[in-house]
């Protein structure tokens, strides 16, 4: 997750039904026509800052990982177990809390369809940009992992939503429509995210069995184009299943330095491995690091 520094995923556990709820519009809480509102300029003004600072200090790179960042067979099965196998919020009851728990394996089994959802306020030239960029994505990770992921213009059933920060305060009415029984702490959470978190992504798994069937990505309109286009592979890559960031992952997105801006080739060997038909959903570590090793060695050429 991108926090000030970071995204968030959650994984959401919601029952043993997935119904579909009645469609309610996108939230709108002032007309596209009038100027952004001083707290979305302000975000603005607050995360190019960021953006600029992060590059000189030489971090959202894009190269994917070079020779300042190599890594072996044993290198790669620690952060697939790291980042698979954990989850980045816990939830005690009253609310979800920053704490890192384990987890089974996640994956979906089905078809994962992208759709790109904006808030009233995003303009045409972002809209345009962030559909790009989500498709071209998509194809990506359909080939990385070999399974079907493709973008779609309605009835997708991982959206991603570029909303401003007064349409992420209002977001509840639709995220009940695109997850159907979210709890109020899960929307409470969203609805209340401080500035230092830029994006989250959320997965349901309603029959508890480590299978994915839905997510939802928020992306915040007020990033820049290259903190934008960072929550955007990191939250997507989360949300087919490879939740947790740690430092044990580099050079990867799934770690909270942001060292990395786009999906490395680390990432890419991780996901082959999650979407791998030797591991299951609902494996446990225990059960599936024998395979993530032997994996790890095929695909770094440490095979024996």
């Amino acid at each position: 997750m991108r926090r000030a520094i970071g995204s968030v995923a959650l994984a959401l556990m919601l029952g043993a039904c997935d119904p579909v709820a009645a469609p309610v519009p996108m939230p709108k809480p002032r007309p596209a026509s009038l100027a952004p509102s001083p707290e979305s300029l302000a975000l603005s003004s607050y995360y190019t800052k960021v953006e600029t600072g992060h590059r000189s200090r030489g971090l959202l790179r894009t190269d994917g990982g070079g020779p300042d960042t190599p890594f072996d067979a044993e290198r790669l099965a620690a952060a697939f177990e790291a980042t698979a196998f954990s989850r980045e919020f816990s939830d005690r009851g009253a609310g979800l809390v920053d704490g890192t728990t384990a987890s089974t394996l996640h994956r979906w089994d089905g078809p994962v369809r992208l759709e790109v959802m904006f808030g009233a306020s995003v303009r045409d030239g972002q809209r345009a940009d962030d559909k790009a960029a989500v498709a071209r994505y998509g194809d990506r990770l359909a080939r990385v992992t070999r399974h079907p992921i493709r973008t779609v213009a309605r009835g997708g059933n991982f959206h991603v939503l570029v909303l401003s920060d007064e349409e992420r305060r209002n977001v509840g009415p639709l995220l009940t429509r695109l997850i159907p029984r979210i709890r109020p702490r899960e929307i409470d959470f969203i609805e209340k995210l401080d500035r230092g978190h830029y994006c989250i992504v959320l997965t349901s798994a309603p029959q508890e069995d480590g299978r994915l069937t839905r997510a939802v990505a928020l992306i915040r309109a007020e990033l820049p184009p290259l903190l934008r286009l960072s929550c955007i592979h990191e939250e997507i890559a989360q949300g087919l299943g490879l939740a947790n960031d740690s430092d044990r992952a580099r050079p990867s997105i799934f770690n909270d330095d942001d060292e990395f801006g786009r999906l490395t080739g680390m990432d890419e060997k991780m996901l082959r491995m999650l979407y791998d038909l030797r591991l299951q959903p609902g494996m446990t570590s225990d059960e599936a690091m024998p395979r993530v090793r032997a994996m790890a060695r095929e695909l770094t050429g440490q095979s024996l």
